[in-house]
């Protein structure tokens, strides 16, 4: 089997990631993790990440959740705004790590780009909450936030659902649930961002990507093991679930990932299924690359393109439902 193509800049990432390897991940290196200050925290990411930059709007709001108080941030380019939909973000980091802050270079990049209200939420953490807490969060807050516009200054007319990794697992059961039974605002679009999708079985891109990819099997199964999701529901391995009836979907995958091939499988099951759906996969890059970018400049570019997608899509579907 010939080597796969890597670019130039992920290739120099890979590179340095190998001369200072990061230590596995254990239960022991979270709890160190949770500890670290979140100016410490911002420094360490600013090796990795492009600064949140000029943004009109951040908003912080808190809500009542399932298991306690969720916190809200929403980004948007613009002060104030005419009636529209609104993206709800939920952030990546295997359901253990990651937050509010350290997507939010992330999350105000596509308010740019799409030039709409995001808002990320903070839901709970493994190994301290187990599954379901994540989904249980990310659909409780999807259901407030459509019912609850005036709290951020704006009126939100539909809901396009997005995230990146775990995240995109996020969005796309709160979108299975959504379906069955829906939320005060209709689902307009999701942007799952190389999601997990299945874990029932494992896929060939696991096997070929987990050495040297910058996302090792060993954090994977630490990854799985701290969540301790139940793998054959359709509320983790979506993959699993009846597809039919999900909006119109942009499904991201990345060629060096080890979810490649989940991702994949979806976007052809949806297909199938009779979901409108626009797949790309960034040939060359690796599993979240869209939080490295100034690592790795040419997600950047790639952020942009995908968005320029996503933008259109969300326009038309929105014009087909005749929202204002």
């Amino acid at each position: 089997m010939s080597e796969p193509f890597v670019r130039p800049d992920a290739r120099a990432y890979l590179d340095a990631l190998a001369a200072n390897p990061r230590p596995t991940m254990s239960d022991a290196l979270i709890a160190q993790m949770r500890m670290i200050p979140p100016e410490i925290m911002a420094g360490m990411l600013e090796v990795m990440e492009l600064p949140v930059g000029e943004i009109a709007t951040v908003a912080d709001v808190t809500m009542p959740g399932p298991g306690g108080d969720i916190a809200l941030r929403m980004f948007d380019a613009r002060p104030s705004r005419d009636p529209g939909p609104v993206v709800v973000f939920y952030h990546g980091g295997g359901f253990v790590v990651g937050s509010i802050d350290t997507h939010a270079a992330l999350a105000a990049e596509i308010a740019r780009l799409l030039d709409l209200p995001v808002i990320s939420i903070e839901y709970r953490l493994a190994p301290e909450h187990k599954w379901p807490a994540a989904p249980d969060d990310a659909e409780a807050a999807t259901r407030w936030i459509a019912e609850n516009g005036q709290t951020f200054g704006r009126e939100f007319t539909g809901l396009v659902l997005c995230g990146d990794s775990a995240g995109g697992n996020l969005a796309l059961v709160v979108a299975l649930d959504l379906r069955e039974r829906p939320a005060a605002l209709p689902l307009v679009a999701l942007i799952p961002i190389y999601p997990k999708t299945d874990s029932s079985r494992v896929h060939p891109s696991f096997d070929a990507f987990t050495d040297g990819f910058g996302l090792p099997a060993e954090d994977m199964a630490y990854f799985e093991q701290a969540f301790s999701p139940d793998p054959h529901s359709h509320r983790h391995s979506v993959m699993l679930a009846d597809l039919a009836g999900l909006p119109a979907t942009l499904m991201v995958t990345c060629s060096l990932d080890v979810l490649r091939d989940e991702g994949r499988a979806f976007a052809a099951k949806a297909v199938e299924a009779g979901v409108p759906v626009i797949y790309r996969e960034m040939q060359g890059n690796i599993h979240g690359c869209f939080t490295f970018r100034k690592a790795i400049p040419s997600a950047q570019q790639d952020l942009v393109r995908l968005m320029e997608l996503a933008r259109t899509m969300i326009a038309e579907v929105h014009a087909g439902h005749g929202l204002t």
